[in-house]
C-alpha cells in the first residue's frame, strides 16, 4: 500500500466512464481485451459478494513498524536479508483466519503474496527470497490460505506489488527505494519477465484464484510495464479472474475492477485518489482497522465497531465492495483487538446482511444522513446519522407498496409527496449503528 507516500496531483481528473467491456484504449494495457463469460459471471459475483478481508503479512511483521520498515526506518537490502531468519509464525492457523472472515460476513479474502519487499509469501522456484527458502518456519503460507479458502468455500485473491525494493532489476529506480544500497544498475525487462513469472506460479500452482490485486505502479507511472502482455497471461491462466490495479489512475483495458484506497468512489478526501473518476467497473474501497496495514505494535488508533459498519454500508450504498484489513502478529495470530471487531461486525452482517449482499446502490443520492441499496424490488434506506422524526426521500422510481423496520419486521409509516418521499422514522435503539428500513416498490412495467 502506498500508506506512507502520496505522489498525487491534487487537480481533479475528469470523470470518465469506463466501458464494461473496455473499449477504451492505452498504449500499455490490453488494448484487445473482452471479458469472457466466466470474467463477466465473476464480476457479478464480485458486486454481489460486497465485503472482504485484506491481509498484509510478511516478514516485515517481525519487527512490528508497518509493511514500509524497509523504506521508512530505512533497512538497506543486506540488513533486511537477515530478517526472514526471525519468521517463525507457528501459530499460523488458516482454518481459524477463513472461519473468522466468514462468521464476519466476509466472502472473499486477499492476501499480500508479494509486497514492496519483493519477499514471496509463497513458494517460488524463481527466487529463494520466499517464505520456504529463507525462513525457518519453512511453509508455503498461500498454498496453506487457498486450500483452506477451497475447503471452506471462500474465494482467495492474491495482492501483488509491482515494486519491489529487493531486485536489482528493478531499475531504473522509482520513487522510492534509494536507500537500499543496491547497485545502480539492472535490467527491466528481466524485471518484469521475473514478475510475470511469479504471478505465472500464483496462477497456476494454487487453484482457481478470485483475482488478483495489484499494487505499486505509482512509484514508475511513467514506465513501461507491458500491462497488456501480463494481463493476458492472467486472463489466459485464468479467465474468470478479476484484474486490478491501485494505481491511483482510472482503469486500463484489461482491468475487471476498480479500487480507491482508503476513500469512498469519488470521495477526494485522502490524497491518494485525486486522479480517479469513477468507472462503470465493480468498485472496491480498502480500509483499515487502525492507520496500519501491516502489523504496528504501536497503533492503537483503532476505529469502532460502529464506524467500521458505517464505512460498509456506505461503500454498499455507493456500488462499492468493503475490503477491510488485518496485520497479523509475526506468530501467525490476529491480533484480539481485530478478532473483537470482525466478531461484531459479524453480527451486524449476520441480521442486516439481506441490505447488501447480492445488492447494488440505490436510487437516492447518499447524503449526510445515510445510503440506499437496492436488490429487485426492494430499496432498503440506511438511516446512519439522522436525529429528526422524518426523512424525505426524492428518487424513489416507482410507487411504495410497504414500509417496513428489518430489526423486527414492524411496519413503517411513510407518505407520498410530490417528487418524492417521506418517512415516519421508527425510534433508533441505544448504540444501535444503522436503521434500516426496506421499502417494497411496484412491480416495474413491462
Amino acid at each position: 500500500m502506498n500508506a506512507h507516500f502520496r505522489f498525487r496531483s491534487v487537480s481533479f481528473a475528469a470523470a470518465i466512464v469506463c466501458a464494461m467491456l473496455a473499449t477504451f484504449t492505452s498504449a500499455s494495457a490490453q488494448e484487445t481485451y473482452t471479458p469472457t463469460p466466466e470474467n463477466l459471471r465473476a464480476r457479478v459475483w464480485f458486486q454481489d459478494a460486497k465485503f472482504g478481508l485484506f491481509i498484509h503479512w510478511g516478514v516485515y511483521s517481525v519487527l512490528g513498524d508497518g509493511e514500509w520498515i524497509m523504506e521508512t526506518r530505512p533497512i538497506n537490502r543486506t540488513g533486511y536479508a537477515k530478517l526472514p531468519a526471525f519468521f517463525n509464525p507457528t501459530k499460523f492457523d488458516p482454518a481459524a483466519w477463513v472461519t473468522l472472515a466468514k462468521a464476519a460476513g466476509m466472502k472473499y479474502i486477499t492476501i499480500t503474496s508479494k509486497h514492496h519487499d519483493g519477499f514471496a509469501m509463497f513458494n517460488s522456484k524463481l527466487t529463494d527470497w520466499n517464505v520456504v527458502a529463507r525462513t525457518p518456519y519453512g511453509k508455503d503460507v498461500i498454498g496453506m490460505l487457498a486450500a483452506e479458502c477451497h475447503k471452506q468455500g471462500i474465494k482467495l485473491f492474491v495482492y501483488h506489488s509491482q515494486l519491489d525494493w529487493h531486485s536489482q532489476d528493478y531499475f531504473p529506480r522509482g520513487r522510492t527505494g534509494h536507500r537500499t544500497e543496491r547497485p545502480d544498475s539492472g535490467n527491466w525487462d528481466a524485471y518484469l519477465n521475473f514478475m510475470d513469472g511469479q504471478l505465472r506460479e500464483l496462477f497456476t500452482n494454487y487453484g482457481e484464484l478470485g483475482g488478483v490485486w495489484f499494487d505499486g505502479m505509482w512509484d514508475k507511472p511513467d514506465a513501461d510495464w507491458h500491462l497488456e502482455r501480463t494481463y493476458a497471461m492472467i486472463h489466459q491462466l485464468q479467465p474468470q479472474a478479476l484484474v486490478g490495479s491501485n494505481h491511483h489512475k482510472n482503469p486500463f483495458p484489461g482491468e475487471d475492477f476498480q479500487m480507491f484506497e482508503k476513500d469512498l468512489p469519488g470521495g477526494h478526501t485522502t490524497g491518494f485518489n485525486a486522479e480517479q473518476g469513477v468507472s462503470v467497473l465493480p468498485l472496491e474501497t480498502c480500509e483499515t482497522m487502525n492507520n496500519s496495514w501491516g502489523f504496528n505494535i504501536t497503533d492503537d488508533r483503532y476505529k469502532s465497531t460502529a464506524d467500521l459498519i458505517r464505512y460498509l454500508v456506505r461503500a454498499a450504498g455507493m456500488n462499492a465492495n468493503f475490503l477491510l484489513n488485518v496485520g497479523p502478529m509475526p506468530n501467525g495470530e490476529i491480533q484480539p483487538e481485530f478478532v473483537q471487531r470482525l466478531t461484531e461486525i459479524g453480527k451486524w452482517t449476520k441480521q442486516y446482511g439481506d441490505s447488501i449482499y447480492g445488492a447494488r446502490g440505490g436510487p437516492v443520492a447518499a447524503g449526510p444522513w445515510g445510503v440506499t441499496t437496492q436488490r429487485g424490488s426492494t430499496v432498503y434506506v440506511h438511516v446512519l446519522d439522522w436525529n429528526q422524526p422524518v426523512l424525505a426521500l426524492a428518487g424513489i422510481p416507482r410507487a411504495v407498496r410497504s414500509a417496513r423496520l428489518l430489526r423486527d419486521g414492524s411496519s413503517v409509516e411513510f407518505s407520498t409527496v410530490k417528487g418524492g418521499l417521506v418517512l415516519k422514522l421508527p425510534e433508533a435503539q441505544p448504540e444501535e449503528v444503522d436503521r434500516v428500513m426496506a421499502l417494497e416498490l411496484e412491480p416495474a412495467k413491462l
